[in-house]
């Protein structure tokens, strides 16, 4: 990072939360009501920031660390750290829960033996209840310092509540609940919204809301049937302070995720007891970190400059009552390829069929996708020298960065790996 012209620091915090009646098995969409008070707590979180103001963009990322796989994963961090580097984000990890700071303590008990989340009990049935106060006093903290300046001396413009997966739903949560009550975030970014439930965004709240949905959220282990009931009864419109952007072809953790992620996984925690087998090629190669890194500059017009983002086209997915199965819900081409949403050039001028699908759907592969390239005849057919594929890939591109869809940088990156590609040739 330092030759980058960023510093990675990490602070402990403590202070008093209150907990709520909040269950997030059973989601509210009023505004939470306070049942304790006083509990102490002793956390941490993760700041990745430019050394130098002239290059940072005013805009802080607070990421809530997903905890599903046990640990503090930083995986927006992981999967747009190039971007958000080159664009002046501050990027901040809070560990609001007590699986990631437990295990904190269990692998280092030296550096983060005095770090405490005390079980609540009560309503709170994943024992969480201080976890939403925590994330509301990070940010108080990085916003307004008492002592220890997180930002090293930075004018924080304005601070974004950003989470994937798990992280995604507990911010929506958050954002029903608590943000009436905390108003200290300028906007929330749900990325991969794991919904295992119903739970639809309030409407009534001027706080501008991003969600940013790969295939797997649309139509993954049951989640096409709670997308089609959100779509069927209204919802979720696209509002002056709401836009939701569905990414065909993209898994929750892609080829792209998968790889940034791996090394880390191999370099801090155990090794895995066995391999994973899923029942198709995984891990999808649709890079849809191009969108989420398009969607947070977004954001950042929609905030500073009332700039409001591009509608996009919805995955086409079957009405409730007619879907045969919980994954034949979506429409798809003749290879199998998802129709409708935001179609990147890997989906729109194919090489391979991308889904955001896998089985079996009690372990990893349900989030990693599938990868099944067309044979030799397949492209021969569609791409009979190189230029049919290049051309294509360049004009569908362009289109996307037209819409907002995908940042300069990535176009060109996008454009470079076909015309490096074998394909016509």
């Amino acid at each position: 990072l330092a030759s980058l012209g960023y510093v990675e620091q990490e602070f402990f915090f403590n202070g008093t939360a209150n907990t709520y009646n909040v269950d997030p098995s059973v989601p509210k969409s009023d505004n939470a009501e306070i049942t304790s008070s006083g509990n102490s707590y002793k956390t941490r979180m993760v700041v990745r920031r430019p050394l130098s103001a002239k290059d940072f963009n005013g805009t802080v990322l607070m990421e809530w660390q997903n905890v599903t796989a046990g640990y503090d994963a930083d995986a927006l961090w992981i999967a747009s750290h190039d971007h958000l580097i080159r664009e002046g984000y501050v990027w901040v990890g809070v560990s609001a829960q007590r699986q990631g700071v437990n295990l904190l303590r269990a692998w280092s008990r030296t550096r983060y033996g005095m770090l405490n989340i005390p079980d609540t009990g009560g309503i709170m049935s994943d024992k969480d209840g201080l976890s939403w106060d925590i994330f509301s006093q990070a940010a108080q903290a990085v916003r307004h310092p008492l002592g220890t300046d997180t930002m090293g001396g930075l004018p924080v413009e304005r601070i974004f509540a950003v989470g994937w997966s798990q992280g995604a739903i507990r911010l929506a949560i958050y954002h029903n609940s608590i943000h009436p009550l905390a108003q200290v975030f300028d906007a929330f970014g749900l990325i991969g919204l794991d919904g295992k439930v119903l739970l639809p965004l309030r409407t009534d709240l001027d706080v501008k809301v991003f969600k940013v949905q790969p295939e797997t959220c649309v139509a993954g282990f049951g989640l096409a049937i709670s997308q089609a009931l959100l779509r069927e009864n209204g919802q979720e419109p696209n509002t002056d302070h709401f836009r939701r952007w569905e990414v065909a072809g993209a898994a929750l953790l892609g080829y792209h995720e998968f790889r940034e992620v791996a090394p880390l996984q191999a370099r801090d925690l155990p090794p895995q007891s066995s391999p994973l087998t899923c029942d198709l090629p995984p891990l999808s190669r649709i890079p849809w970190h191009y969108v989420v890194n398009a969607a947070y500059d977004s954001l950042v017009k929609w905030v500073k400059n009332n700039e409001p983002p591009t509608i996009a086209p919805d995955i086409v997915v079957m009405e409730y009552a007619q879907a045969p199965d919980l994954h034949s819900v979506l429409l798809r081409d003749g290879y199998g390829n998802a129709l409708g949403g935001i179609r990147l050039s890997q989906i729109a001028v194919p090489t391979a069929t991308n889904t955001g699908l896998n089985t079996p759907v009690d372990n990893m592969c349900r989030y990693l996708g599938s990868y099944v390239p067309f044979d030799a005849a397949t492209i021969h057919a569609l791409y009979p020298d190189h230029g049919t594929y290049v051309n294509p890939v360049s004009e569908v591109t362009h289109e996307n960065q037209d819409l907002g869809f995908i940042d300069g940088a990535d176009a060109t990156e996008t454009i470079r790996e076909a015309a490096q590609s074998a394909v016509g040739k």
